[in-house]
């Protein structure tokens, strides 16, 4: 079974003017961050790529779409969580059935207050009705949004009941010490900070790599501070993306990603999110790209 590694974007999802996926987008932006873009792999419909604001048959569609696509499935991972225990579970099982590489699961995000003992129920729910048998799942923990952390004690239960299928974790808390110490206590359980600076430590902590929102955009430095010849170069690569990733975090995540995309590519598109998100300001707009020429080094 393949294992992800190394920079991996959690894409941006172009929308058409419905604010349905423009499909055909969504392949050319997956390309172009497998190649120049300088990643190593793609998380595919997470809190960047917008997932929990489309219908089970929009992420699925999506997902036939990049599955049949010719790009490597060995190098996707797609966000599989919703608020209903069936839809999760249909999702999920598409990843498995497509081939991609990781299906990366939500916590239930509605009720709060769910103990170690409920939610580890929840994932083996999962994990029973799509079958364990070469599923590639890792868990996904977002306090901050989903409400319901994946704390240490749940994870390692699971890691412990489904060594073969449940693979890792990305960590979108900002907590260092919480993705360290998952790394430290589950070998070989691969674990992903959500920063671009947690690279300059990937080493030392033990990170199979990151998973980060902004390297749709810093994605060639972020590259070269994993994996360039020279410790300059790799320090260079650092302070350009932990930069790049500051100025745009000044904004809303998301909208602020997509501005920035839509600057680079002067494709105006970009600017579409689904509500209840909304596009940056021409202020903000003005503002953003400003600092993104001030920071961004000549290539």
């Amino acid at each position: 079974m393949t294992k992800l590694r190394g920079v991996i974007a959690a894409a941006a999802t172009p929308l058409r003017e419905d604010l349905s996926i423009d499909l055909d987008a969504l392949v050319s932006h997956c390309a172009h961050l497998l190649g120049d873009g300088g990643c190593d792999g793609i998380n595919l419909l997470g809190t960047t790529g917008e997932a929990t604001s489309f219908p089970v048959d929009q992420r699925i569609a999506a997902m036939r779409v990049i599955a049949t696509s010719g790009l490597p499935l060995s190098r996707f991972m797609v966000g599989t969580g919703a608020a209903a225990l069936d839809d999760a579970v249909a999702l999920t099982r598409t990843a498995k059935e497509l081939g991609f590489a990781g299906a990366l699961l939500l916590p239930p995000f509605y009720y709060k207050g769910i103990g170690a003992d409920d939610l580890v129920a929840y994932v083996r729910a999962v994990i029973e009705r799509v079958g364990a048998d070469g599923l590639p799942l890792y868990l996904y923990h977002f306090p901050a949004n989903s409400g319901v952390p994946y704390g240490p004690e749940a994870v390692a239960r699971l890691r412990e009941a489904y060594p073969r299928t449940v693979l890792g974790l990305k960590d979108s808390s900002g907590d260092l010490d919480y993705s360290a110490g998952l790394a430290r206590d589950l070998p070989g359980f691969a674990v992903f900070p959500s920063a671009e600076s947690a690279i300059g430590r990937a080493a030392e902590l033990g990170f199979a790599g990151c998973i980060s929102a902004t390297a749709n955009v810093t994605g060639p430095f972020a590259q070269a501070a994993l994996t360039a010849l020279t410790a300059e170069a790799r320090a260079s690569g650092l302070a350009a993306a932990v930069a790049i990733r500051a100025e745009i975090a000044k904004f809303p995540l998301v909208a602020a990603v997509k501005e920035a995309l839509a600057i680079r590519s002067g494709l105006p598109g970009w600017r579409r999110l689904v509500p209840p998100l909304s596009v940056l300001s021409s202020e903000q707009s003005g503002r953003l790209a400003e600092a993104l020429r001030q920071v961004t080094p000549a290539t």
